[in-house]
């Protein structure tokens, strides 16, 4: 396999993937009016594909480990192009989200594998860099999303947001069969209990989280959440018992990969409701278009895309302590100019906010994703690639919820997710009171970048060889 070749088609895959997360935002308020949906069914647009991902990603991480990370890597192209494909087709809201769990089941299949195919490409001391480019890809996909999105959503048609996936999937799924290939495989017997019981437990934990952003803090929600994490309880037990388990406990005997892990948790959970909290601000409160509020952010993504594969190579030097550590600082930064903000700050400080948070996000993710792989046990990286890709996920999904719950506590719950929208503005004095519920939400990602920060801090030294692991 070429390496270059072959980062090329995963920075590819990432680069889909980021696309279709920030393009659909925007493209929100057209499916709304053009499926002739409701609010609270288009959102899930949104959350079906973040649950999917969420859920399945340490089970196919773990299946790139028994059948080959670069089979089901390459699928994961086929069934995303597919999945956008019929998505663009659909004639009515059920079929979207639908096609858009398909979609997400794809993304699953590249996302749960492509840190292991890093891993299998290149060795601990030059791994690094290569989590720069991949930075690169996702960062580069999330500005494309944002700008392309918003043009063709304004002059095309909303479909073609997910049309435009088609040639690039045809495209990276033959580079893909030709150049990502082989790879040593693990033996290994499928636990079924234990599938099972983590399906339950992750779907219904995230699905009850994910419904409290529409209906409000209720009785069947938190019963929800409740049941998913005691099922959650009986799959760790189910997994301390059985001869092959899904989640060999054995990768979470490293101190490095466990606080790294759990950083790459906190970091998605306290930063990416930042942007959602800031989208509400412009759009709500400045009365922006969300085309003009999501442009105020690019600046901070073509940044962040121009500095990752430096901070790859300095993670290659010194390790991921330093880099990934320095850049949840920088994001703290970010976040403290956002918590300054009032009805009347000028909109280029929106720009500086971005940039460092932009910045932080290329010097701790390529660096963190390194620090996982370099200490995850010989034979597992598929699981582990999979676990970093859950636990992100998992953070995205709760930061989402984090974000239109807490901003809401000053107003009425409907205005905060129509602002989210870009379907309302407030004025006046309902304008200071949703600015309270604002600087509420952003305090609470302040406190969580702060325990990312710690945990990310105190890792301990990592355990690095130039020679390549064996698998």
């Amino acid at each position: 396999m070429s390496r270059n070749v072959g980062l090329f088609v995963i920075v590819l895959g990432l680069m889909m993937t980021g696309i279709d997360t920030t393009a659909v935002i925007l493209a929100l308020p057209d499916i709304t009016l053009d499926l002739h949906s409701n609010l609270d069914t288009t959102i899930w647009v949104i959350i079906i594909y973040l649950l999917i991902i969420a859920v399945m990603t340490t089970q196919l991480g773990r299946f790139g480990d028994s059948f080959g990370r670069s089979k089901i890597y390459n699928s994961g192209f086929v069934v995303f192009t597919v999945g956008s494909a019929l998505a663009g087709t659909s004639f009515n809201i059920y079929e979207l989200i639908g096609f858009r769990a398909l979609q997400a089941f794809g993304g699953a299949l590249m996302q749960a594998n492509s840190g292991a195919l890093i891993a299998d490409l290149y060795p601990p001391n030059e791994r690094g860099r290569a989590y720069g480019y991949t930075s690169i890809g996702y960062t580069t996909g999330a500005t494309l999303g944002i700008l392309v999105g918003g043009i063709i959503t304004t002059f095309i048609g909303w479909e073609y947001i997910f049309y435009i996936n088609i040639p690039i999937g045809i495209a990276a799924t033959i580079l893909g069969i030709k150049n990502i290939t082989g790879g040593k495989t693990t033996k290994t017997y499928f636990d079924i209990p234990g599938l099972i019981s983590l399906l339950a437990a992750l779907t219904l934990t995230t699905y009850g989280a994910a419904n409290i952003t529409g209906v409000g803090v209720d009785t069947f929600n938190i019963s929800l959440i409740i049941t998913g994490l005691i099922i959650l309880g009986v799959f760790i037990s189910v997994e301390k018992r059985v001869k092959n388990p899904i989640i060999n406990m054995k990768v979470f005997t490293n101190r490095v990969f466990n606080f790294s892990l759990f950083a790459s948790f906190f970091e998605s959970m306290g930063y990416l409701s930042v942007i959602f909290i800031i989208i509400m601000y412009l759009q709500g409160i400045r009365g922006l278009s969300p085309l003009d509020a999501s442009l105020l952010l690019v600046p901070g993504y073509v940044i962040g895309a121009c500095i990752a594969p430096f901070a790859g190579r300095l993670t290659d030097k010194i390790g991921a302590r330093i880099p990934a550590t320095s850049g949840l600082f920088l994001m703290l930064a970010g976040i403290l100019v956002y918590i300054t903000f009032s009805v009347t700050t000028p909109l280029y400080f929106v720009i500086i906010a971005s940039i460092l948070g932009g910045s932080g996000s290329s010097l701790f993710y390529p660096a963190n994703n390194s620090a996982v792989m370099a200490n995850a046990p010989p034979g597992y990286y598929g699981l582990s690639s999979g676990l970093l890709r859950t636990f992100a996920n998992i953070g995205t999904l709760i930061s989402y919820v984090l974000a239109i719950t807490i901003a809401s506590i000053t107003v009425p719950r409907y205005v905060a997710f129509e602002v989210f929208l870009g379907l309302h503005n407030i004025i006046g004095s309902l304008a200071a009171k949703f600015m309270t519920g604002i600087r509420s939400a952003l305090i609470m990602s302040f406190i969580i970048i702060f325990v990312a920060i710690l945990l990310s801090l105190f890792r301990g030294k990592e355990n690095r060889s130039v020679a390549r692991n064996s698998r």
